[in-house]
């Protein structure tokens, strides 16, 4: 039997209408001979999507994790299950393209030092969605982000690191992160490096999970050619609900945290990790005394 060229893993939680969109999205794709399977994996929804999933589409593989475990944690069971050469995850806020699918994995055929890939990932107003084009949050890269430098300076390579905005969006290139919401990458990799790292709940574990990637040797690519409409809703560190807000903002630096700990300390060095780790804590102790 002939190898699945494809397998779209989507994470949902409570998300009931924006997962049946993306499936039918997907399963609207132009393969031609080539072959998809997708995977649903859900966070214990209280939503009704399991119900609506095995009644709707009852070819498509169905997983109930056993809570809501987190994006890791929630995808690493479907790529324990996928069957296809490469391995797409997707996040339920998206809606592909009739012909991304395939495009996407012609590309990677063509390019076979590429590890993973994504697309242009675009934003209900129509601008790019930044996360789709990262360089990694090297300690400089995150103090000219954080500076805002990079958006007084979006051209130049000193300061536009952490988003690589100094590179023409409209071409095919190398970057060095991508999106977890349209992240495609070759079972092969998977198999090197292992799955998604679930010590990241939430925030991060693309980034992990890119890191890995270039450190095995792997290229990772960024092609406009292809473009997924990214119905991002505003973050939870944006949100007006202010306990959400510091929730999240709480574990978006608890995370980035971790990665710093996982990849860079020894890299760094003492001195920079001294100060990296002060401007995290001086962060978190923000947000604990002031919400801020």
């Amino acid at each position: 039997m002939k190898q699945i060229d494809v397998s779209v893993i989507i994470l949902n939680f409570n998300t009931l209408e924006l997962t049946k969109i993306a499936i039918e999205k997907l399963l609207a794709s132009k393969l031609g001979s080539m072959s998809m399977e997708i995977i649903v994996c859900d966070n214990a929804s209280t939503d009704g999507t399991d119900k609506m999933v095995k009644k709707e589409f009852p070819k498509i593989t169905f997983i109930q994790n056993g809570g809501n475990v987190g994006f890791a944690a929630g995808n690493n069971p479907g790529i324990k299950k996928a069957g296809g050469r490469y391995v797409l995850l997707l996040n339920s806020d998206t809606e592909v393209e009739d012909d991304a699918i395939a495009t996407m994995i012609r590309f990677m055929d063509d390019h076979p030092k590429c590890g993973a890939s994504t697309c242009r990932l675009l934003l209900m107003d129509g601008s790019i969605d930044p996360a789709c084009h990262r360089g990694m949050p090297t300690p400089w890269n995150a103090l000219t982000y954080f500076l805002k430098l990079e958006k007084l300076f979006p051209k130049v390579r000193l300061f536009s690191g952490y988003h690589q905005l100094y590179k023409d969006l409209k071409t095919i290139h190398e970057v060095d992160c991508i999106s977890g919401a349209f992240f495609l990458v070759r079972r092969e990799v998977i198999d090197q490096i292992g799955m998604l790292d679930e010590s990241y709940f939430m925030y991060g574990e693309d980034v992990d999970f890119a890191y890995r990637i270039k450190e095995a040797g792997w290229q990772i690519w960024y092609n406009p050619t292809v473009t997924t409409l990214h119905k991002k809703k505003q973050s939870g560190r944006s949100n007006a609900n202010r306990e959400r807000r510091i929730k999240t903002q709480t574990m978006f630096i608890t995370y980035n945290k971790l990665f710093y700990t996982k990849h860079y300390e020894k890299k760094y060095g003492p001195i920079v990790t001294w100060f990296v780790y002060l401007a995290f804590d001086v962060q978190l102790l923000g947000l604990k005394l002031f919400g801020i």
